[in-house]
């Protein structure tokens, strides 16, 4: 018994205020799909720069090249080369733009080889007269499927392949006997062959490092704020329990100190085991287990045993993760009346994903001794209470449901 007494808890008679009551909620901790909004954000950047480049590679190679090749047909060196070729870059270059979307891009310098090999092979195959004409589509529409072929890599690459093309052209310009004035249109046809395709790359390589910055930034200040939450939440509830586990010593200790209570009397006896129950329930609260709610009623089922009450505790389902306001609704009405119970107890818990059902059996007792809350039901918030008593057992019952 001089355990029970030293150990500070609190007791009411019965009827009892909850042990929740006055507790203030916490604040809940920032949720995953907060943490998760900013990486989206820098997700779509990256995907409207790869729209943006597989629209631009296929529109201008249907849109503008076709038609000039078409127009043109009869007066290439190998009109045959020229139109394969357009169709080859065609359907391979759909199938690139496809596997971009789909996140999943074609093998980079495979493609970009293949690249090379068509710029060369039309080049050669559209003669002198339209050399530096649209019908000789390899200067318009291949660089932008070079971009298709190395997006995602370093701006390096795309370099190196356009300074190829570059070159592919200077020899096929030098081959046909070119005069200063072609040499002057080399000039600006490479100007137009680097200038925009590694515009568009550099800047969505720039606006996706941007966004993705951002929602590390972004990603950053969430975080700080959880753990800001979560840790004036953990001090809340410190200071929640200790408030209570204080309220619970003033009361039962101040009237032993004063001689107000007789250790021997046994509703003095039931006050100080209800109060030491509660105690290992406030402290068992706080312990990190896997199912926290039946480690709380292992809790005060092991001191009512230790006591000398005979009790089984049965568990059935696993119950669901409940917060503590929830968890101190289903066991704290029962901790009287296990306080209170003699012979023998049988705490039963049936558990299912959407429900919790909290059952105690004891037997009844009659007469001044006979403590206990008029029978009957009664909702707590999302928590249900009932209690009977026929002369031979009592049963107490708390439910929640989702």
């Amino acid at each position: 018994m001089s355990a029970d007494l030293n150990a500070p808890a609190h007791l009411t008679d019965a009827p009892e205020a909850p042990i929740w009551a006055g507790v203030p909620t916490p604040r809940e901790p920032v949720s995953p799909e907060a943490l998760a909004a900013p990486a989206a954000v820098a997700h779509a950047s990256d995907r409207g720069a790869r729209i943006a480049a597989v629209v631009i590679a296929l529109a201008w190679h249907v849109a503008i090249a076709l038609p000039a090749v078409l127009a043109a047909r009869a007066e290439f060196a190998a009109p045959a080369v020229v139109l394969g070729a357009w169709i080859l870059v065609a359907v391979t270059g759909a199938v690139a733009g496809v596997r971009l979307l789909l996140g999943s891009p074609l093998p980079p310098w495979p493609l970009a080889v293949l690249l090379l090999v068509v710029d060369a092979a039309v080049f050669a195959a559209a003669g002198d007269r339209q050399l530096f004409t649209a019908a000789n589509w390899v200067w318009g529409t291949l660089g932008w499927f070079f971009v298709l072929a190395v997006w995602g890599q370093r701006v390096v690459g795309l370099i190196a392949l356009l300074s190829t093309h570059a070159l592919i052209a200077l020899v096929a310009v030098l081959g046909h006997g070119a005069d200063p004035a072609d040499v002057a249109r080399y000039v600006m046809y490479v100007y137009g062959t680097f200038s925009l395709p590694v515009a568009v790359f550099v800047g969505s390589a720039v606006i996706v490092g941007l966004a993705r910055e951002r929602a590390g930034v972004s990603a950053a200040g969430h975080a700080m704020a959880a753990e800001r939450d979560a840790a004036e939440r953990g001090r809340q509830e410190r200071r929640d329990r200790l408030t209570l586990v204080s309220s619970a010593a003033g009361r039962v200790l101040g009237d032993l100190a004063a001689g107000q209570a007789d250790p021997g009397d046994p509703e003095v006896q039931r006050r100080c085991m209800l109060a030491a129950a509660r105690l290992r329930r406030l402290i068992a609260e706080s312990d990190d287990v896997p199912d926290p709610l039946l480690h709380e009623l292992r809790a005060a089922a092991d001191l009512a045993e230790r006591s000398g009450l005979p009790i089984d505790l049965v568990t059935i389902g696993t119950p669901p993760p409940l917060p503590v306001e929830i968890r101190r609704r289903l066991a704290d009405p029962l901790t009287g009346t296990l306080a209170d119970a003699r012979g023998w107890a049988r705490l039963t818990v049936v558990s299912g994903p959407d429900e919790v059902v909290v059952s105690l059996v004891t037997p009844d007792r009659e007469g001044p001794e006979a403590t206990g809350p008029p029978p009957g039901e009664r909702d707590d918030g999302p928590v249900q209470y009932l209690y009977e008593r026929d002369g031979n057992i009592r049963w107490a019952q708390t439910r929640w449901r989702r």
